[in-house]
C-alpha cells in the first residue's frame, strides 16, 4: 500500500494528526462539523456521556454518546480551506495507519454532516428556517486544485449557473451532489431543500461591497429567478461545496444542513439566533 512521508501526512510530536490533533479512536463514524467552535459543546450537551475532548487552534472535538450512538462534534474553523484541512485529516484518521504511514488495505467511510449559519437567498424563506444542501455551486478553488471525478449532471449543471449568474470568466466554478441518503435523513416538513452557493469569503466573494467594491454585485437578487429541474439557488454559505467535492471523492458520506440567519433580497438579518441554533442541533441529532 502506498507510503506517505512525513512531509505529506504530518503529524505532531505525540503522533496525532497534525491540525486537527487528534488519534483515531478519539472520533466517531458520524462527525458534526461546525465551523464555530463555541457550538461545539452546543451539541455535546446534549449527548449522554462524552469519552473525549480536546482543542487545537480551532479544532474543537467532543465525541460521546446521544441515545446509543456514538458522534463527534468537531469544529472546522471558517472557509473552504480550513474544509480542505478538515476532511484530509479525518479521511487520514481513519484510512491510513498513521505508525507506519501506509494506506490501509480495508477503507472506511465517515458521515460528515455540516450544522451552520447562512444566507437566504429566496425571499419567501424567513430567517430562522433550516436549509438542507442537495448540492453545492462552489466559487471557491479548493477543488480545482483535486482530481475530482464531477459527473456530466454536475459539469452541465455548472456551466447553466455560471452562465446565469453571468459570472467573470476568472472565477472558476464547480457543482457537486451532496449524499442522497443523508439528504433525505436531514429534510424535514419545516426544511427548505436546494442548491446552496460556497462562497471563499464573506464580503465580495458574497456579493457585500462595503468600502472595495465586487465583482459580484447583486448576485444575492440574480440568484432567487435561477431554476433547474426543480431546483433553486437557495442560500450563501462558505464550507459545502469544498466538503462535498473532498468528501465524496475520498468515499464519505457529506451533507448541510444549516439555519439561515439573514435573508439576502428582503435584507433582514436575525436579532439572536442561539435558541434556533439548539433547536436545528437537537433536530439533526434526532434523525442521524
Amino acid at each position: 500500500m502506498k507510503f506517505y512521508p512525513p512531509t505529506e501526512l504530518a503529524l505532531n510530536s505525540k503522533g496525532q494528526i497534525y491540525h486537527l490533533g487528534l488519534f483515531p479512536h478519539e472520533i466517531a463514524e458520524t462527525v458534526l462539523l461546525v465551523g464555530d467552535q463555541d457550538r461545539v459543546p452546543l451539541i455535546s450537551a446534549f449527548f449522554d456521556s462524552i469519552e473525549h475532548q480536546s482543542q487545537h487552534r480551532e479544532f474543537a472535538c467532543h465525541t460521546g454518546r446521544y441515545r446509543g450512538k456514538r458522534v463527534t462534534a468537531l469544529s472546522t474553523g471558517i472557509g473552504t480551506d480550513n474544509i480542505d484541512i478538515t476532511v484530509n485529516e479525518l479521511d487520514a484518521l481513519v484510512n491510513i495507519d498513521l505508525s507506519t504511514r501506509n494506506e490501509k488495505a480495508e477503507k472506511k467511510s465517515l458521515n460528515l454532516i455540516r450544522i451552520g449559519t447562512c444566507g437566504i437567498l429566496q425571499p419567501e424563506i424567513p430567517v430562522h428556517s433550516y436549509l438542507v444542501s442537495t448540492h453545492a455551486f462552489g466559487l471557491d478553488n479548493v477543488a480545482h486544485f483535486y482530481d475530482i471525478p464531477f459527473n456530466d449532471l454536475e459539469r452541465a449543471m455548472n456551466e447553466r449557473i455560471r452562465a446565469f449568474l453571468q459570472l467573470p470568466r476568472e472565477i472558476n466554478t464547480y457543482f457537486i451532489a451532496a449524499d442522497d441518503n443523508l439528504t433525505y435523513a436531514l429534510t424535514g416538513s419545516q426544511c427548505f431543500p436546494g442548491i446552496t452557493i460556497t462562497s471563499s469569503g464573506f464580503y465580495g466573494p458574497q456579493g457585500r461591497a462595503l468600502r472595495l467594491g465586487t465583482k459580484l454585485e447583486g448576485i444575492q437578487l440574480k440568484a432567487q429567478y435561477f431554476s433547474e429541474n426543480n431546483l433553486r439557488l437557495i442560500n450563501f454559505e462558505m464550507e459545502s461545496s469544498a466538503l462535498f467535492a473532498l468528501g465524496k471523492s475520498l468515499g464519505h458520506r457529506c451533507a448541510t444542513i444549516c439555519l439561515g440567519i439573514a435573508n439576502r433580497p428582503k435584507t433582514t438579518f436575525s436579532k439572536g439566533y442561539q435558541d434556533a441554533m439548539q433547536n436545528l442541533i437537537k433536530f439533526v441529532l434526532d434523525r442521524i
